[in-house]
């Protein structure tokens, strides 16, 4: 394994490395803002080929969950996701004899 490092005096890069057509600061608006990255699974993917059209979905379901909401439900609450209940046991417990 060569483990020799390649220092080129006055800090030049190498001939092979092109940088002639890079533009500077080409994504540092986007890397500023922060980003949100989202993997779809396989067949979510195929339904949706670009991110305008994910969003375009994912709108129209806000827009349908808020009009959609019953009006004794506070609005804040029904967009987020329900905790599941504790689950009760079909068959009550017997009862014990009592110590005497």
């Amino acid at each position: 394994m060569n483990r020799q490092v390649d220092v080129r005096p006055n800090g030049e890069t190498r001939s092979e490395y092109d940088f002639s057509r890079g533009v500077r600061g080409k994504h540092f608006e986007a890397y500023r803002a922060g980003t949100n990255v989202v993997f779809l699974d396989p067949d979510v993917a195929k339904a949706f080929t670009d991110s305008a059209s994910v969003n375009q979905v994912l709108r129209l379901l806000l827009q349908l969950a808020r009009t959609n909401i019953p009006p004794h439900i506070e609005p804040e609450r029904a967009i987020r996701p329900t905790g599941r209940g504790r689950r009760r046991s079909k068959r009550p417990k017997a009862a014990r004899p009592t110590r005497g």
